[in-house]
């Protein structure tokens, strides 16, 4: 009986659409609480880590001394694990494409248009007994007719553009990895442009990348300077990737008009976080891909995954090992 522990604590509802994957021969460990004392435990004779949230860094790595495959819930896993500490001992790390894509393009699109029409804004005033009916005109805006720069354009990235041709936008992408045809790029109404034409065009800057060192602080005090004034930057990748003291000043100062946020620097983040005070800012908790259709994918994906494995087939969407 294979042991896989699922790392991040959860409530009973997420845990019954996890077991309700699981395939026959495994079992599958969960926390009764949100405590490293417990994990520690629970890790001694595990055999599969499934990393979601919850980083898995190295006092916690050492003590699974049975440990023969890490499984990321999601694609983004160099903040969620000790990479160097995992190659040390060979051991091997997968991903979850499946089952993010939808969700994640989904919330992007959410929260282009939540920060277009200064949403939470107007639900709190509402709330406490202000009725903006034109005081917020000159601030909202339309998608329609607007340019919009994806700064990545994987799958993700080409599911929002796939979604967005219908408002009527236009886009441009930079990516050094993804070269689309002219058909390809006719179809989703984009053209592959550099990055700087891409911030200085933008009328909304969509982010769809990957935190590593190349794209740590991409989204620099210089990048946001060079964006279009009146412009909104949307993150639903990573929050590493924008410097944010440089984002609440652009916003402070009226260079951009707005900020749609999934993702942040530090999570959770600091209720006293600057950009949490300002009224053109929307701010999700990191769900863009949490939901239970989403879940349910992923999990029937990695259990799928495990059970290769354990047969000593090749699995996919494997790290590569350097």
């Amino acid at each position: 009986m294979t042991r896989v522990l699922y790392l991040s604590h959860a409530t009973p509802e997420v845990y019954a659409i996890i077991r309700a994957a699981v395939s026959p021969g495994i079992d599958l460990v969960t926390l009764d609480r949100d405590s490293d004392d417990e994990r520690r435990g629970r890790l001694a004779d595990a055999d599969i880590v499934i990393v979601a949230s919850y980083p898995f860094r190295r006092p916690l790595i050492d003590v699974a001394r049975n440990l023969k495959l890490v499984h990321s819930q999601g694609v983004g896993y160099h903040d969620t694990m000790d990479i160097v500490a995992l190659r040390e001992r060979g051991i091997p790390i997968a991903l979850t494409p499946e089952g993010t894509t939808t969700g994640v393009a989904e919330h992007t699109i959410l929260l282009m248009l939540a920060a277009c029409k200064l949403l939470p804004f107007a639900d709190r005033e509402l709330r406490e007994g202000r009725f903006h009916i034109n005081a917020l005109r000159p601030q909202s805006r339309e998608i329609a007719g607007m340019t919009i720069g994806y700064v990545g354009f994987g799958r993700i990235g080409q599911a929002v553009a796939t979604r967005l041709k219908v408002f009527g936008t236009n886009g441009l992408y930079a990516d050094a990895a993804v070269a689309l045809d002219p058909t390809a790029q006719t179809a989703l109404g984009v053209r592959r442009a550099s990055l700087d034409e891409v911030l200085a065009a933008a009328d909304i800057l969509s982010l769809h990348l990957p935190l590593t060192g190349e794209t740590r602080g991409l989204i620099s005090r210089d990048a946001i300077a060079r964006m279009k004034v009146g412009a909104i930057l949307v993150n639903t990748a990573r929050g590493g990737i924008v410097d944010e003291d440089a984002l609440a000043d652009a916003l402070a100062t009226g260079h951009l008009a707005a900020a749609g946020l999934d993702v942040f620097t530090k999570e959770p983040p600091d209720v006293s976080h600057r950009l949490f005070g300002m009224p053109n800012v929307v701010v999700t908790p990191h769900i863009s891909a949490g939901t239970r259709d989403a879940l349910a994918v992923k999990m029937a994906a990695i259990f799928a995954n495990i059970v290769r494995f354990e047969r000593g087939e090749p699995i996919l969407n494997k790290v590569p090992d350097a």
